[in-house]
């Protein structure tokens, strides 16, 4: 790379969260069921954060008015390409995905948040990437890309690729039962980072996204 192009590389890195399992009735324990790779939500190791060239170094716009908006147009445009309903705003999880935001760029780690099974699990996408580096479109369009190799069959054979992880994002933002959303954004330093939860959580096994 030339070195008038450095300051116009940035890094990503996607994570999103599948629920392992149905609970059985009576709050008995978890069934067996395949291990999904779901970037970092699995036993699967998360894959390399991606160096991309961007075509300004100039910050990207922030803001909670923007970011709100963004991230709505987004899973709404991506949910009725398949003829879904939009998700409905829900401060409840946007505050919930503040929390987490703040933990991870407080803390550096890039996981899922540990959360109970049951019927207050919420689903969770998450991105990073440099600090304002990306818009907040560009954010949202990461997780949609991977449309490209989304199959509508069940969890976890949801992937052209064999690799769950590769449209677990994408899976989430479209899944059915999913009727509310809330995103937020939190920064160190160095990175960005996106949470934007889901209620009631994507990505059960063995069931289709639509």
């Amino acid at each position: 790379m030339r070195p008038d192009m450095a300051a116009m590389v940035a890094l990503r890195h996607l994570l999103s969260l599948p629920v392992l399992a149905a609970l059985l009735a009576g709050c008995g324990p978890m069934v067996s069921a395949p291990k999904v790779s779901a970037q970092g939500g699995s036993t699967e190791r998360p894959p390399a954060r991606v160096v991309e060239e961007r075509a300004s170094d100039a910050p990207a716009a922030r803001g909670l008015g923007l970011l709100r908006q963004a991230m709505l147009d987004g899973h709404r445009a991506a949910r009725a390409e398949v003829g879904l309903p939009p998700l409905v705003w829900d401060d409840r999880l946007a505050a919930s995905a503040l929390a987490y935001a703040q933990e991870m760029a407080r803390t550096g780690r890039f996981q899922h948040a540990e959360q109970p099974m049951g019927p207050t699990r919420q689903g969770e996408n998450l991105w990073t990437g440099t600090r304002g580096a990306y818009r907040y479109d560009e954010m949202m369009g990461h997780w949609v890309a991977e449309k490209r190799d989304f199959v509508n069959l069940p969890i976890p054979q949801a992937s052209r690729t064999g690799q769950f992880g590769d449209v677990a994002h994408y899976t989430q933002i479209i899944w059915a039962r999913s009727t509310a959303v809330g995103c937020a954004m939190a920064s160190n330093r160095r990175d960005d980072f996106l949470v934007c939860r889901y209620s009631p959580t994507g990505n059960v096994v063995g069931e289709r996204s639509f």
